[in-house]
């Protein structure tokens, strides 16, 4: 009886010591004392309400009008109140100082689950030793000599929706679901572009390794479920007891991608040590990490490396893909924006078909896409206006005064003297980059809109706002930034170019939504359980192609 009295009591007891712990932890912090939306019961809290891509938009610009631009928000308990930041300043503060600012535990834990401690899960010295390895591969040199390979599976998955359209009769356009085609492609091209295997996936998705890798993010991202996701990050071992099918499906992909890019990745290494040096991304890493010039402290082994190719082929197709397809949905939304841009776009095409092309050749084509300036805006205007990744959040690992530039207000509406925020070790902070984008303040009462126009005209304000490429908070900024921006345009652009050269895009009448799975993805509303998808009407644009007699 004393046994059974005492397995209830030390639970209870170390819930007890949990619960004061908390409440004593929410009495002294000193976000409590700024301003921030209400709550109305012990549970409630504002996650939904800013991460949720349908209704955030809104819910950014109520903040900041009701209170200010560093703002306390409430998380999954009672105990956790958090900074919400659209102080660029803050921002640019936050993302600077990684040593203080790291991503949470349960992030890290929830990316190592799956592709293990690469760039994305990685902190401090670790994350520093694997980027100071991984750099010289996305060198603008060692970059540009990929455009070929991205080329050919951009005609390829052309010449496969040419197929698709002829399918159908001259009057009807074929129904596409290009977020569907769009992944199969850029999995293509990371997988050559990253360690030299053609997954081939744009014309079979039955090989092995391009099956483990869709099925793993499938599963455990586009159609994952919040308590699932939330008892494997703090019950794992619940997981490992009980097993449902998407735990099987992941351990069973990532013993797949083990076996067959370990191989890869010792035969790279073999070939590397005989000095036959390749262009793919594995290839260069692995040249780095055994150069002469790096100590052997600060290689990195094995492991990592396959980490990071897992790494780069989540960050490198997923993102990718999701840009592209926002980018046809956006253009079959504004036809006329899709016409002029269609219009730029032949005003460069060669007479001779992509295919026929040599790699010089090739290289000279991408030199002046790269350089269209209509197209770099209709880039530029949708990753502000859809990033794939929505909002990040960080921790702070020590106490720390966040600097502002704009007032930060008090609970009472009154403005504080001092000119930054407080905030205690433990602290997660909230980065909307979604939010910064499309700011009203700073991008002007149309910043929802799709307008490429935008960028010949920017408001000063913009000027102000941190991040990597063209003051968005996109390819984010500081030491963790995207080390893969260079590579993405390259891979938009070029398919871009190939796709709406050839074909024109029209919305069905399916209603596409946003959410917020750990990217932004699109889904058919009401259809959310059948995963990300994208449906389009794709016919020919037959009318260039006659004007520039042009064959394909």
């Amino acid at each position: 009886m004393a046994f059974h009295l005492l397995l209830i009591a030390v639970p209870v007891g170390v819930i007890c010591i949990a619960v004061l712990v908390s409440l004593n932890r929410a009495k002294h912090n000193q976000l409590r004392q700024i301003a921030g939306p209400p709550v109305h019961h012990l549970f409630d809290n504002h996650l939904r309400s800013v991460l949720d891509p349908s209704i955030s938009p809104q819910v950014h610009q109520h903040y900041v009008s009701r209170y200010g631009r560093s703002i306390r928000i409430r998380g999954i308990g009672f105990w956790d109140d958090r900074l919400l930041t659209l102080d660029p300043v803050s921002v640019s503060h936050i993302l600077k100082n990684t040593s203080i600012y790291q991503k949470p535990w349960q992030s890290r834990k929830f990316i190592s689950s799956l592709i293990g401690c690469g760039l994305l899960a990685a902190e401090g010295e670790t994350h520093r030793r694997q980027r100071r390895v991984a750099s010289p591969a996305f060198s603008a040199h060692n970059l540009h000599a990929l455009v070929p390979l991205v080329f050919k599976k951009a005609i390829e998955l052309k010449d496969k929706w040419v197929d698709l359209v002829h399918m159908q009769s001259e009057q009807v356009d074929a129904r596409v679901d290009v977020c569907h085609w769009i992944s199969r492609a850029t999995f293509d091209v990371i997988g050559l572009a990253g360690f030299e295997y053609d997954f081939n996936a744009i014309h079979d998705e039955t090989n092995e390794l391009f099956s483990a890798y869709k099925d793993m993010f499938e599963v455990s991202i586009s159609q994952a479920r919040m308590l699932r996701s939330l008892v494997g990050i703090y019950l794992p071992w619940i997981a490992i007891l009980f097993p449902d099918k998407a735990t099987r499906t992941v351990r069973d992909s990532q013993s797949v991608i083990r076996r067959v890019a370990g191989k890869l990745i010792q035969a790279k290494k073999q070939r590397i040590m005989e000095g036959k040096n390749g262009n793919d991304l594995l290839s260069l890493l692995l040249a780095s990490n055994l150069s002469e010039e790096l100590a052997a402290h600060q290689r990195i082994s094995d492991e990592d490396i396959l980490h990071n190719i897992n790494t780069f082929m989540f960050a490198g197709s997923d993102t990718s893909s999701l840009t592209l397809t926002w980018t046809l949905w956006l253009l079959a939304q504004h036809p006329e924006v899709q016409d002029r841009l269609r219009c730029e776009l032949l005003s460069i095409m060669s007479k001779t078909t992509a295919g026929d092309l040599t790699d010089e050749e090739l290289l000279s084509l991408y030199d002046s896409i790269s350089n269209l300036p209509y197209l770099h805006n209709v880039m530029r205007e949708t990753i502000r206006l859809i990033p794939p990744v929505h909002s990040s959040i960080r921790v702070a690992t020590e106490d720390d005064e966040i600097p502002t530039a704009y007032p930060v207000r008090k609970r009472d509406g009154s403005a504080q003297e001092k000119k930054s925020v407080s905030v205690a070790k433990g602290t997660l902070i909230h980065v909307a980059i979604e939010g910064f984008n499309l700011d009203k303040e700073i991008w002007g009462e149309d910043a929802w809109d799709f307008n490429p126009d935008r960028w010949e005209r920017l408001p000063e304000s913009v000027s102000s706002l941190p991040g990597l490429f063209s003051n968005t908070l996109t390819f984010s900024a500081g030491p963790r930034s995207c080390i893969g921006m260079r590579f993405a345009m390259i891979e938009i652009k070029t398919v871009v170019y190939m796709l709406v050269a050839h074909f024109r895009f029209r919305p069905t009448e399916e209603r596409i939504m946003k959410a917020n799975v750990v990217l932004t993805r699109p889904y058919v509303r009401g259809r959310y359980g059948t995963g990300s998808q994208c449906p389009l009407f794709v016919g020919m644009s037959r009318g260039g192609d006659k004007e520039r007699g042009v064959t394909y």
